[in-house]
């Protein structure tokens, strides 16, 4: 028995051993790529994305836990919502809710429709067309929020916008998984229809509860949590908070994404607001560093040497 504990710790150290090298590596390697494109005067982004594609298993392999990276650049792009929803007080998407409807419809239906013309025109058919272009008409919002951080335009005018855009993206990403199984033959449109719209009116009504429950909960309880004086105590709860709502709206079928930015809008007008993202913001940084690296681990290069006039066309068509 203590022969067999022991053979088990052993094996678990070393597995703790792994994660850590595997960490290791990644973070030493985002650093060297990032100085490598400073002296390039490229953003540091392009650094991380390289980064992740020389160690992914497209490259020289050398992580071998690609799926804790990936876990915990999740939760990076988590804190980064979660950290612009802190920034952005209810009151300022009043004020732009109706160009934001608009603007985010068009974006989405006038990119989605062009792609399915494009697509269709090149000889695919439209079931192949409409997945790439729900694809094509979405961004990735951690990207596009860490340049607009970067540049400093968060707070401007173009940068709430574009802020509410994504997040109208990220609503459409229900109805838009909802209309696959019928294009790959697996139910009609009426029933397309009816769990759309199911779907859209149970997610909406998760956003106003969870909104209207936080906001009456959260600032209670953080001030009860401030009057322990312990900075851990406060760290925990911030983070708690975070993730529990981003969890809440996650099984609601909405994405963690959107969920975040939702706890952060909650405390936007707390008293404790600027507190929480002196307190998170360092640990942010880091894991959407992580999110970009895990983010280039994707990145094939094969795919370019065998298809390279096709991804040249696509990039610029795109």
């Amino acid at each position: 028995h203590r022969l067999t504990r022991m053979n088990f710790v052993g094996v678990s150290e070393l597995g703790q051993l792994a994660l850590l090298r595997d960490i290791g590596i990644v973070l030493g390697a985002g650093v060297i790529a990032s100085l490598l494109m400073a002296s390039l005067r490229l953003p540091a982004v392009t650094g991380l994305l390289l980064a992740g594609a020389l160690c992914g298993p497209f490259g020289f392999s050398l992580v071998e836990d690609k799926h804790t990276i990936d876990t915990l650049a999740e939760v990076g792009v988590v804190l980064l919502l979660f950290t612009i929803g802190l920034e952005f007080p209810l009151s300022r998407f009043l004020r732009i809710g109706k160009t934001l409807v608009i603007g985010g419809t068009l974006q989405v239906g006038l990119t989605a429709g062009a792609t399915i013309g494009v697509a269709m025109a090149l000889g695919l058919s439209f079931s192949h067309a409409v997945p790439l272009a729900f694809a094509i008409s979405l961004s990735s919002t951690a990207i596009v929020l860490r340049g607009l951080s970067d540049r400093g335009e968060i707070d401007a005018p173009h940068g709430r916008f574009i802020v509410g855009t994504l997040l109208f993206q990220d609503l459409c990403v229900i109805p838009m998984m909802l209309t696959l199984p019928v294009l790959a033959g697996g139910g009609t449109v009426g029933e397309l229809l009816k769990h759309t719209g199911m779907s859209l009116g149970l997610a909406a009504l998760a956003v106003v509860v969870t909104y209207l429950v936080s906001r009456k909960l959260l600032p209670a309880l953080l001030a009860r949590v401030d009057k322990t004086r312990s900075r851990e105590v406060f760290v925990l709860a911030i983070l708690a908070i975070c993730i529990g709502i981003a969890l809440a709206t996650g099984y609601a079928g909405l994405s963690l994404a959107l969920g975040a930015f939702l706890a952060g809008v909650v405390l936007a007008d707390s008293p404790f607001a600027t507190r929480a993202l002196t307190e998170v913001i360092s640990l942010r940084d880091l894991l959407t560093g992580l999110f970009f690296i895990s983010l280039g681990m994707l990145f094939d290069i094969r795919a370019v040497i065998e298809q390279p006039l096709w991804i040249a066309g696509i990039f610029l068509m795109i």
